[in-house]
Protein backbone atom coordinates (compact mmCIF):
# COMPACT_ATOMS: atom_id res chain seq x y z
CA UNK A 1 0.00 0.00 0.00
CA UNK A 2 1.47 3.35 -1.03
CA UNK A 3 0.95 6.68 0.75
CA UNK A 4 -1.96 7.78 -1.47
CA UNK A 5 -3.81 4.50 -0.88
CA UNK A 6 -3.19 4.76 2.87
CA UNK A 7 -4.52 8.34 3.03
CA UNK A 8 -7.58 7.38 0.97
CA UNK A 9 -8.23 4.47 3.33
CA UNK A 10 -8.00 6.78 6.36
CA UNK A 11 -10.53 9.17 4.79
CA UNK A 12 -12.95 6.27 4.25
CA UNK A 13 -12.43 5.13 7.86
CA UNK A 14 -13.39 8.63 9.07
CA UNK A 15 -16.51 8.66 6.86
CA UNK A 16 -17.39 5.17 8.08
CA UNK A 17 -17.29 6.23 11.73
CA UNK A 18 -19.29 9.39 10.98
CA UNK A 19 -21.98 7.21 9.41
CA UNK A 20 -21.82 4.86 12.39
CA UNK A 21 -22.37 7.82 14.72
CA UNK A 22 -25.27 8.96 12.55
CA UNK A 23 -26.75 5.48 12.85
CA UNK A 24 -26.46 5.71 16.63
CA UNK A 25 -28.20 9.10 16.66
CA UNK A 26 -31.03 7.80 14.47
CA UNK A 27 -31.54 4.84 16.80
CA UNK A 28 -31.55 7.15 19.83
CA UNK A 29 -34.15 9.44 18.20
CA UNK A 30 -36.39 6.50 17.31
CA UNK A 31 -36.31 5.17 20.88
CA UNK A 32 -37.12 8.17 23.00
CA UNK A 33 -39.04 5.93 25.41
CA UNK A 34 -35.80 5.60 27.36
CA UNK A 35 -32.69 7.63 28.13
CA UNK A 36 -29.69 5.59 27.07
CA UNK A 37 -27.16 6.86 29.61
CA UNK A 38 -29.64 6.52 32.48
CA UNK A 39 -30.54 2.94 31.52
CA UNK A 40 -26.96 1.76 31.03
CA UNK A 41 -25.22 3.68 33.82
CA UNK A 42 -27.82 4.32 36.52
CA UNK A 43 -29.97 1.20 36.10
CA UNK A 44 -27.20 -1.12 34.79
CA UNK A 45 -29.63 -2.53 32.25
CA UNK A 46 -27.96 -5.61 30.63
CA UNK A 47 -30.92 -6.38 28.37
CA UNK A 48 -30.77 -3.00 26.67
CA UNK A 49 -26.97 -3.23 26.43
CA UNK A 50 -27.31 -6.60 24.68
CA UNK A 51 -29.88 -5.25 22.22
CA UNK A 52 -27.76 -2.18 21.50
CA UNK A 53 -24.63 -4.27 20.93
CA UNK A 54 -26.60 -6.25 18.35
CA UNK A 55 -27.72 -3.03 16.65
CA UNK A 56 -24.20 -1.61 16.62
CA UNK A 57 -22.75 -4.86 15.24
CA UNK A 58 -25.49 -4.99 12.60
CA UNK A 59 -24.65 -1.40 11.72
CA UNK A 60 -20.96 -2.24 11.30
CA UNK A 61 -21.83 -5.23 9.09
CA UNK A 62 -24.28 -3.25 6.96
CA UNK A 63 -21.91 -0.31 6.50
CA UNK A 64 -19.20 -2.82 5.65
CA UNK A 65 -21.26 -3.90 2.65
CA UNK A 66 -21.10 -0.32 1.37
CA UNK A 67 -17.35 -0.17 1.97
CA UNK A 68 -15.96 -3.38 0.50
CA UNK A 69 -15.22 -3.85 -3.16
CA UNK A 70 -12.93 -2.33 -5.77
CA UNK A 71 -12.21 1.38 -5.53
CA UNK A 72 -13.68 3.72 -8.14
CA UNK A 73 -11.67 6.69 -6.92
CA UNK A 74 -11.81 8.45 -3.58
CA UNK A 75 -14.64 10.87 -4.38
CA UNK A 76 -16.78 8.15 -5.95
CA UNK A 77 -16.07 5.84 -3.01
CA UNK A 78 -17.13 8.50 -0.50
CA UNK A 79 -20.36 9.20 -2.42
CA UNK A 80 -21.20 5.47 -2.60
CA UNK A 81 -20.40 4.96 1.08
CA UNK A 82 -22.63 7.87 2.09
CA UNK A 83 -25.55 6.82 -0.14
CA UNK A 84 -25.50 3.13 0.71
CA UNK A 85 -24.54 3.86 4.31
CA UNK A 86 -27.64 6.01 4.71
CA UNK A 87 -29.71 3.20 3.18
CA UNK A 88 -28.14 0.75 5.63
CA UNK A 89 -29.19 2.91 8.61
CA UNK A 90 -32.77 3.15 7.36
CA UNK A 91 -33.08 -0.58 6.61
CA UNK A 92 -31.51 -1.70 9.88
CA UNK A 93 -33.90 0.40 11.94
CA UNK A 94 -36.83 -0.85 9.88
CA UNK A 95 -35.68 -4.39 10.66
CA UNK A 96 -36.00 -3.70 14.39
CA UNK A 97 -39.59 -2.51 13.98
CA UNK A 98 -40.44 -5.50 11.79
CA UNK A 99 -39.11 -7.74 14.56
CA UNK A 100 -41.33 -5.94 17.06
CA UNK A 101 -44.41 -6.38 14.86
CA UNK A 102 -43.95 -9.80 13.28
CA UNK A 103 -41.39 -11.85 15.24
CA UNK A 104 -41.87 -10.96 18.91
CA UNK A 105 -45.40 -9.81 18.25
CA UNK A 106 -47.03 -10.93 21.50
CA UNK A 107 -45.40 -8.15 23.52
CA UNK A 108 -43.51 -4.91 22.95
CA UNK A 109 -39.74 -5.30 22.82
CA UNK A 110 -39.13 -1.91 24.43
CA UNK A 111 -41.31 -2.79 27.44
CA UNK A 112 -39.39 -6.01 28.01
CA UNK A 113 -36.00 -4.34 27.62
CA UNK A 114 -36.73 -1.30 29.79
CA UNK A 115 -39.41 -2.29 32.28
CA UNK A 116 -38.33 -5.87 32.91
CA UNK A 117 -34.67 -5.76 31.81
CA UNK A 118 -35.47 -9.03 30.01
CA UNK A 119 -32.20 -10.45 28.68
CA UNK A 120 -34.01 -13.12 26.68
CA UNK A 121 -35.65 -10.33 24.68
CA UNK A 122 -32.26 -8.62 24.47
CA UNK A 123 -30.76 -11.78 22.96
CA UNK A 124 -33.50 -11.98 20.31
CA UNK A 125 -33.11 -8.28 19.51
CA UNK A 126 -29.35 -8.86 19.22
CA UNK A 127 -29.98 -11.76 16.85
CA UNK A 128 -32.40 -9.90 14.56
CA UNK A 129 -30.08 -6.87 14.29
CA UNK A 130 -27.02 -8.98 13.48
CA UNK A 131 -29.02 -11.10 11.02
CA UNK A 132 -30.36 -7.97 9.32
CA UNK A 133 -26.86 -6.48 9.22
CA UNK A 134 -25.60 -9.62 7.46
CA UNK A 135 -28.45 -9.44 4.95
CA UNK A 136 -27.74 -5.74 4.29
CA UNK A 137 -24.04 -6.57 3.87
CA UNK A 138 -24.87 -9.14 1.21
CA UNK A 139 -27.37 -6.84 -0.50
CA UNK A 140 -25.00 -3.85 -0.68
CA UNK A 141 -21.68 -5.39 -1.67
CA UNK A 142 -20.93 -6.44 -5.21
CA UNK A 143 -21.30 -4.64 -8.51
CA UNK A 144 -24.17 -4.27 -10.96
CA UNK A 145 -26.86 -3.39 -8.42
CA UNK A 146 -28.24 -0.12 -7.12
CA UNK A 147 -30.25 1.26 -4.22
CA UNK A 148 -33.41 -0.46 -5.44
CA UNK A 149 -31.90 -3.91 -5.89
CA UNK A 150 -30.26 -3.64 -2.46
CA UNK A 151 -33.60 -2.70 -0.88
CA UNK A 152 -35.37 -5.53 -2.70
CA UNK A 153 -32.89 -8.16 -1.49
CA UNK A 154 -33.17 -6.77 2.05
CA UNK A 155 -36.98 -7.02 1.86
CA UNK A 156 -36.83 -10.61 0.62
CA UNK A 157 -34.35 -11.36 3.39
CA UNK A 158 -36.65 -9.92 6.03
CA UNK A 159 -39.53 -12.07 4.78
CA UNK A 160 -37.25 -15.10 5.05
CA UNK A 161 -36.28 -14.14 8.62
CA UNK A 162 -39.94 -13.83 9.57
CA UNK A 163 -40.57 -17.23 7.95
CA UNK A 164 -37.63 -18.67 9.89
CA UNK A 165 -39.16 -17.34 13.10
CA UNK A 166 -42.43 -19.11 12.27
CA UNK A 167 -40.59 -22.35 11.47
CA UNK A 168 -38.62 -22.11 14.71
CA UNK A 169 -41.70 -21.51 16.90
CA UNK A 170 -43.45 -24.48 15.26
CA UNK A 171 -40.51 -26.88 15.64
CA UNK A 172 -39.86 -26.33 19.36
CA UNK A 173 -42.17 -28.08 21.85
CA UNK A 174 -42.68 -25.04 24.10
CA UNK A 175 -44.28 -21.60 23.82
CA UNK A 176 -41.37 -19.38 22.80
CA UNK A 177 -43.10 -16.07 23.51
CA UNK A 178 -44.30 -17.23 26.92
CA UNK A 179 -40.82 -18.41 27.89
CA UNK A 180 -39.16 -15.18 26.77
CA UNK A 181 -41.79 -13.09 28.54
CA UNK A 182 -40.98 -15.07 31.71
CA UNK A 183 -37.42 -13.74 31.40
CA UNK A 184 -36.09 -17.08 30.15
CA UNK A 185 -32.66 -16.04 28.88
CA UNK A 186 -31.93 -19.50 27.49
CA UNK A 187 -34.98 -19.43 25.20
CA UNK A 188 -33.94 -16.02 23.87
CA UNK A 189 -30.33 -17.09 23.28
CA UNK A 190 -31.38 -20.20 21.33
CA UNK A 191 -33.79 -18.23 19.17
CA UNK A 192 -31.29 -15.41 18.67
CA UNK A 193 -28.72 -17.93 17.46
CA UNK A 194 -31.19 -19.34 14.94
CA UNK A 195 -31.87 -15.84 13.61
CA UNK A 196 -28.15 -15.06 13.25
CA UNK A 197 -27.71 -18.35 11.39
CA UNK A 198 -30.46 -17.44 8.92
CA UNK A 199 -28.87 -14.02 8.51
CA UNK A 200 -25.58 -15.71 7.59
CA UNK A 201 -27.28 -17.99 5.07
CA UNK A 202 -29.41 -15.27 3.47
CA UNK A 203 -26.81 -12.51 3.63
CA UNK A 204 -23.99 -14.55 2.14
CA UNK A 205 -26.35 -15.94 -0.48
CA UNK A 206 -27.04 -12.35 -1.59
CA UNK A 207 -23.39 -11.37 -1.93
CA UNK A 208 -21.67 -11.10 -5.28
CA UNK A 209 -22.30 -9.08 -8.41
CA UNK A 210 -25.88 -8.52 -9.52
CA UNK A 211 -26.58 -10.01 -12.96
CA UNK A 212 -30.36 -10.00 -13.30
CA UNK A 213 -33.42 -10.87 -11.26
CA UNK A 214 -33.92 -14.06 -13.27
CA UNK A 215 -30.34 -15.17 -12.64
CA UNK A 216 -29.93 -14.15 -9.01
CA UNK A 217 -33.27 -14.54 -7.20
CA UNK A 218 -33.90 -18.30 -7.79
CA UNK A 219 -30.52 -19.32 -6.37
CA UNK A 220 -30.97 -16.89 -3.50
CA UNK A 221 -34.34 -18.41 -2.60
CA UNK A 222 -33.11 -22.00 -2.94
CA UNK A 223 -30.25 -21.41 -0.49
CA UNK A 224 -32.66 -19.69 1.91
CA UNK A 225 -35.05 -22.66 1.68
CA UNK A 226 -32.20 -25.05 2.49
CA UNK A 227 -31.40 -22.88 5.52
CA UNK A 228 -35.00 -23.12 6.73
CA UNK A 229 -34.98 -26.90 6.34
CA UNK A 230 -31.71 -27.09 8.28
CA UNK A 231 -33.17 -25.47 11.41
CA UNK A 232 -35.03 -28.55 12.73
CA UNK A 233 -32.29 -30.86 11.44
CA UNK A 234 -29.58 -28.99 13.33
CA UNK A 235 -31.65 -28.90 16.51
CA UNK A 236 -32.18 -32.66 16.30
CA UNK A 237 -28.47 -33.31 15.73
CA UNK A 238 -27.51 -30.98 18.59
CA UNK A 239 -29.83 -32.92 20.88
CA UNK A 240 -28.39 -36.27 19.80
CA UNK A 241 -24.70 -35.49 19.25
CA UNK A 242 -23.58 -32.45 21.28
CA UNK A 243 -25.87 -32.97 24.27
CA UNK A 244 -26.71 -36.70 24.03
CA UNK A 245 -27.50 -37.29 27.70
CA UNK A 246 -30.13 -34.57 28.06
CA UNK A 247 -33.01 -33.12 26.08
CA UNK A 248 -32.65 -29.52 24.90
CA UNK A 249 -36.29 -28.77 25.61
CA UNK A 250 -35.96 -29.89 29.23
CA UNK A 251 -32.80 -27.83 29.74
CA UNK A 252 -34.21 -24.65 28.21
CA UNK A 253 -37.87 -24.62 29.16
CA UNK A 254 -38.80 -27.43 31.56
CA UNK A 255 -36.79 -26.71 34.67
CA UNK A 256 -36.89 -24.06 37.36
CA UNK A 257 -33.61 -22.47 36.28
CA UNK A 258 -33.20 -22.59 32.49
CA UNK A 259 -29.82 -23.82 31.31
CA UNK A 260 -28.24 -20.89 29.44
CA UNK A 261 -25.16 -23.01 28.70
CA UNK A 262 -27.28 -25.47 26.73
CA UNK A 263 -28.76 -22.53 24.85
CA UNK A 264 -25.29 -21.33 23.90
CA UNK A 265 -24.55 -24.79 22.48
CA UNK A 266 -27.78 -24.75 20.47
CA UNK A 267 -27.10 -21.23 19.16
CA UNK A 268 -23.55 -22.24 18.21
CA UNK A 269 -24.89 -25.25 16.31
CA UNK A 270 -27.17 -23.12 14.13
CA UNK A 271 -24.42 -20.59 13.37
CA UNK A 272 -21.82 -23.28 12.63
CA UNK A 273 -24.24 -25.10 10.29
CA UNK A 274 -24.93 -21.82 8.47
CA UNK A 275 -21.22 -21.34 7.76
CA UNK A 276 -20.87 -24.95 6.59
CA UNK A 277 -23.82 -24.47 4.21
CA UNK A 278 -22.26 -21.30 2.83
CA UNK A 279 -18.87 -22.93 2.29
CA UNK A 280 -20.45 -25.93 0.56
CA UNK A 281 -22.68 -24.04 -1.86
Amino acid sequence: MNLDEFLSAMVLVVVFFLLFFLGKLVNDLLHREYRLTYELVEKDNPALALALCGYYLGLVLGLGGALVGPSLGLIEDIIDLCLYGALCIVLLNLSWFLCDRFILYKFRISDELIRDQNQGTGAVSFGISVASGLIIFGALQGEGGNLWTATAFWAIGQLILITAAVVYTRMIPYDLHAEIEKDNIAAGVSFGGALVAMGIVVGLAAEGDFESWADDVPGFLIIALVGLVLLPVVRFLTDKMLLPTVKLTDEIAHQERPNVGAAYIEAFSYIAAAFVLYWCV
